[in-house]
């Protein structure tokens, strides 16, 4: 089923799965706008579904055998799923792998000021965004503040229809003769894209007097203090629900379709599939869109270390073991592909560019121009893939990013490939990647989830 419009094939039946799964990933995307806020909503699914936390598997004593299911989560802000087949050290495992960051704005640790009457918090921005989209859109606060007294708080503010909601200024027309001579990286600079968080003064203060209403609201709602925001993460992102595009609704747009598009049909395949012959494991990691780096990104030791207290719970650990169950495993690196925009077709290799509605996509490597940082899959991986999808009717389409002295970029493939394991890039097209509101195919979406289902069923 390679190159069809998936929309063309689709009976009763199939519309009906792919509406409902549609309406579950936008409620996802909508309460789900950072990496904490996605992982704990996963677990609560994993949880849900029988999943155990590896934690408490240790701390019981309980031996690990065929047909458990634990979960792991490394700092509120990755996750890891596994189900347990046959022979996990001679088999492997089949490994779906998504990352739950997306690109921000982060708040400073120092970041409250006034100037001119006018409350401010100074952001520094979080992965590769075009600075200039951030402006004048409402925007929302999440996150959480660490207290020295041990209490977290958390903050969600901008989502209800009764919350405001912050934004970033920028010049008017009228003036920006100049800014507007500039090229698209310097018309708004990093520094400029601070938050306005208030204009209305505290009666009776002289000095600062917006900046101290601004702290006496923390106090009230809150009871934080101006110096609480050294530990603290908060993340400025889009205010506003995912919502259905298109007169058809046959879109979904929204704030971090890169790369919970993939992340949310990857869990729900580990969650739909029972008993499996080969090991499935779900990763679910932070960090990848400024380099998996990081202790919960995906070249931290979690994967590896969670896999050594899964051995041992199991009775069969020693590194030997650890090393063969690695390199006998195979994943799907489950990241996001630039959709071919025909407003911008001339960035794009056509016969090798990923559609809209044309199902989930393959990427036999990524990198940039030379190849230069990719993992480039082998053919023998991709005729199995091939076989796969085709038994299980899904529709798929190969693509590149871009052009070949354009395009680049790269995903977490590359780090699970350095064990020896057999990986490939697999993921959703997705229109205006990185903006703060990204576009994808409902079908697609459908597409992907009957794809990584396939893959832990058959791989």
């Amino acid at each position: 089923m390679l190159h069809d419009n998936a929309w063309t094939y689709y009976n009763d039946e199939d519309l009906k799965a792919l509406e409902k799964l549609s309406a579950d990933y936008i409620d996802f995307l909508s309460n789900g706008k950072t990496e904490r806020e996605c992982t704990e909503i996963l677990v609560a699914l994993a949880e849900k579904s029988g999943y155990r936390n590896l934690e408490d598997v240790i701390a019981s004593g309980d031996k690990l055998t065929e047909g458990d299911k634990i979960y792991a989560v490394n700092m509120n802000k990755a996750l890891m799923m596994l189900n347990i087949g046959e022979d996990i050290v001679k088999d492997g495992m089949n490994i779906l792998g998504a990352h739950i960051d997306s690109p921000r704005l982060d708040v400073k640790q120092n970041p409250l000021y006034e100037a001119e009457e006018l409350a401010y918090l100074n952001t520094h921005y979080y992965g590769g965004i075009k600075k200039y989209q951030w402006v004048t859109i409402p925007l929302a606060l999440h996150g959480v503040v660490c207290k020295t007294d041990g209490t977290t708080v958390k903050i969600a503010i901008g989502e209800k229809e009764d919350e405001p909601v912050f934004f970033v200024s920028d010049l008017l027309i009228h003036l920006a003769d100049e800014q507007m001579k500039k090229v698209a990286a310097k018309v708004v600079e990093g520094e400029d894209l601070d938050i306005l968080v208030g204009s209305k003064p505290l009666a009776g203060e002289e000095k600062d007097a917006v900046k101290a209403n601004f702290l006496k609201l923390l106090k009230d709602f809150y009871d934080i203090e101006e110096d609480d925001f050294w530990s603290a993460e908060l993340e400025v992102v889009p205010a506003g629900k995912a919502r259905e595009a298109g007169l058809d609704r046959s879109m979904i747009l929204s704030y971090g379709h890169d790369d919970r598009c993939c992340a949310y049909p990857s869990a729900l395949a580990m969650l739909d599939v029972d008993k499996v012959k080969t090991t499935a494991c779900g990763l679910f990691v932070d960090k990848e869109e400024i380099g998996s780096v990081g202790a919960t990104g995906m070249e931290s030791h979690f994967f590896e270390d969670t896999m050594r207290e899964v051995l041992n719970c199991m009775g069969i650990y020693n590194e030997i073991n650890l090393t063969r169950c690695l390199r006998n495993s195979r994943m799907l690196s489950s990241d996001v592909n630039a959709a071919l925009d025909p407003l911008y077709a001339d960035k794009f290799d056509r016969a090798n560019a990923s559609k809209f509605g044309h199902g989930l996509v393959f990427c036999k490597f990524t990198g940039a121009r030379g190849k230069s940082g990719s993992n480039d899959a082998n053919a023998e991986y991709l005729g199995k893939l091939r076989a796969m999808m085709d038994k299980h009717n899904v529709v798929y389409q190969s693509a590149e990013l871009g052009k070949v002295d354009i395009g680049g970029g790269g995903t977490i493939a590359y780090i699970l490939s350095l064990y020896g394991m057999q990986v490939v890039d697999s993921g959703i097209a997705v229109l205006s990647m990185h903006a703060p509101w990204e576009a994808i195919s409902k079908s697609d979406l459908y597409e992907a989830y009957k794809g990584y289902k396939a893959f832990l069923i058959e791989g």
